[in-house]
């Protein structure tokens, strides 16, 4: 039976990268060896504040908040098809690929995400209006996560 080498150093240096990052999770293979650290997402708590006393009735309207959504939901969203970085512009010198309030073409890039030192396209699904761009360039980015929202 042959026995597993594990370099301790190396999970340390992904573990840090996961967490310099925000990442939940990264893998690197080398010939027939591979190393995956995967982080498991911290649970998010709620704070429930205790109802506080009344001396006497008043009558203020307060707003109702507002609902808090998901934005990969949205049905206009566009997710992340894969882990990287997001980059809005083709490089730090050039404008944008597209601006908020902007009309898009199906098929037109929108930006990139660099996976694996390899800058992939992220094209429009579908022709509308660019309502909201919810990553910034350099801003990890991970499979499923919304990126943009075309109305």
């Amino acid at each position: 039976m042959s026995r597993l080498l594990v370099d301790a150093d190396a999970i340390r240096a992904l573990a840090e990268i996961l967490t310099d990052t925000g990442l939940t999770e990264i893998e690197i293979a080398e010939k027939d060896n591979r190393i995956r650290v995967v982080r498991a997402a911290a649970p998010v708590a709620h704070a429930v504040p205790a109802p506080a006393p009344v001396a006497a009735p008043v009558a203020v309207a307060t707003p109702a908040p507002a609902p808090v959504t998901d934005p990969s939901k949205h049905p206009g969203a566009v997710t992340s098809p894969m882990v990287g970085v997001a980059y809005l512009a083709p490089d730090p010198s050039s404008p944008p690929f597209v601006t908020e309030g902007q009309q898009v073409s199906a098929g037109q890039t929108l930006l990139l995400i660099e996976a694996m030192k390899t800058f992939n396209q992220i094209k429009a699904p579908r022709a509308g209006t660019l309502s909201r761009i919810l990553v910034q360039s350099g801003d990890p980015v991970e499979f499923g996560e919304a990126l943009v929202i075309i109305e």
